[in-house]
């Protein structure tokens, strides 16, 4: 295993799954007060996606399965194809993972104690990128544990997106084994972006600044 904290390990952005990419888009703009702007698709998942901003080089994203894709031969990302986490989606969207960045994606898989899946090359229109998956599709630690991304051109998609007037207050999340989250996210270089306290179901949650006041995801 290599040693000491990759470099560059930074938030990039929030992932809200929802049941259909409509349902996500209204229920981020009901909660925030801002309507997130289209994203486009991802032929390879089979899903797509709307965005907007949280900040330099940070974003939320809303992910769905794409109705009108096809379904890929593997299972999906973010487990968007788990039986159970469909069944909490058709009541409302939810927070459901962190992506972090990474200047060197390789050096930081190696140096995390939790396995963080493949690396696998990416596009969406003009953004390349490389990030790690999970053959089962399944999030490390139920989502506590960040997908980890390396964007391969110059260009980040916080940067196209209007100011939207909302920002990050805080990230908290909770794991029946919060010790062994503790120590992946401090191999990553993430101990001091998400602190883990006990619960016996895992949780994450995200402190956002709005035009409506301090909500949570």
């Amino acid at each position: 295993m290599t040693t000491g904290a990759p470099p560059g390990a930074a938030l990039d952005h929030l992932v809200v799954a929802a049941a259909t990419l409509a349902d996500g888009i209204e229920y981020i703009a009901d909660v925030t007060g801002v309507a997130p702007h289209p994203g486009g698709k991802h032929v390879a998942m089979g899903t797509h996606n709307a965005l907007v901003r949280l900040g330099d080089g940070v974003y939320l994203e809303i992910i769905a399965i794409d109705p009108g894709g096809t379904r890929p031969s593997r299972p999906r990302w973010f487990d968007l194809d788990d039986i159970a986490l469909a069944s909490e989606l058709a009541e409302r969207p939810r927070l459901v993972q962190w992506v972090a960045r990474s200047t060197d994606i390789e050096r930081a898989v190696a140096a995390c104690p939790i396995p963080l899946g493949s690396v696998h090359p990416m596009a969406r229109g003009d953004y390349r990128w490389r990030i790690t998956i999970p053959g089962d599709g399944k999030r490390p630690g139920k989502g506590v544990v960040p997908t980890l991304i390396q964007w391969d051109v110059a260009a980040h998609p916080a940067d196209s997106l209007p100011r939207s007037g909302l920002s990050i207050a805080g990230l908290a999340a909770a794991h029946p084994e919060p010790a062994d989250i503790r120590d992946a996210l401090k191999a990553l270089g993430l101990d001091r972006v998400l602190p883990v306290t006990y619960d016996r179901d895992a949780r994450l949650a995200a402190m956002l600044r709005t035009p409506r006041g301090i909500v949570t995801l």
